[in-house]
């Protein structure tokens, strides 16, 4: 991996994935916006040498974080279940058959696992993976500095600290039964702070 760059990463262009940006960019915000597509990268370049559907990663990047948009949340089930739900109907809108509608609602879903088998399901791995990078750090090192930057330079991470904390700490009072419930136990805003894509220098 040592060398990469953003451009030699393969964005898919299906409309399927231009709606998925059209989506996002219609509903979350810029710094959520950004988190989406770099999620995408990140799992792109982990999957570099791997056989992975790139069409069904790009738009389950784009989606993983719907469910926490106001208008898509759900007061009862957490955010990632609501968020596969909307991306189910998205894809039925897309024209995508049946089953692979429920491969795009089950990565999504699956983002906030720890573990996500990649033989069993290596679209979920690696999202899991990529968005653990993005909001905690955890795995950052497997992805070389230059690069990191190069992303962070293109796709920047502007507000996403607050407005994440922000929306998890909301998730949390209303379904403390959910991930994201024991995301903020386990102290998640001092896990995010510490993240060395927030520090000056991560990209050293």
């Amino acid at each position: 991996m040592s060398g990469m760059r953003l451009d030699d990463l393969t964005f898919p262009d299906s409309p399927a994935c231009a709606n998925a940006v059209e989506v996002a960019t219609a509903f979350s915000s810029p710094a959520l916006v950004n988190h989406s597509i770099r999620a995408y990268v990140w799992a792109a370049a982990l999957g570099v040498g791997f056989e992975f559907d790139r069409e069904l990663l790009f738009v389950a990047a784009l989606l993983h974080d719907v469910g926490l948009v106001d208008v898509f949340d759900s007061h009862t089930v957490p955010f990632e279940n609501a968020g596969g739900s909307v991306a189910w109907v998205f894809a039925a809108g897309a024209g995508w058959p049946v089953d692979r509608r429920a491969r795009l609602s089950e990565v999504i879903v699956r983002h906030m696992w720890a573990e996500v088998d990649p033989v069993e399901d290596p679209e979920g791995h690696l999202l899991s993976r990529a968005t653990a990078i993005d909001i905690t750090g955890h795995g950052v090192d497997d992805l070389p500095g230059e690069f990191r930057a190069e992303v962070l330079a293109r796709y920047p991470r502007s507000t996403l600290v607050e407005e994440f904390l922000r929306c998890f700490a909301d998730q949390a009072e209303r379904k403390p039964d959910s991930a994201a419930g024991a995301a903020m136990r386990r102290d998640l805003a001092t896990r995010m702070a510490a993240n060395p894509l927030e520090r000056p220098g991560a990209d050293q």
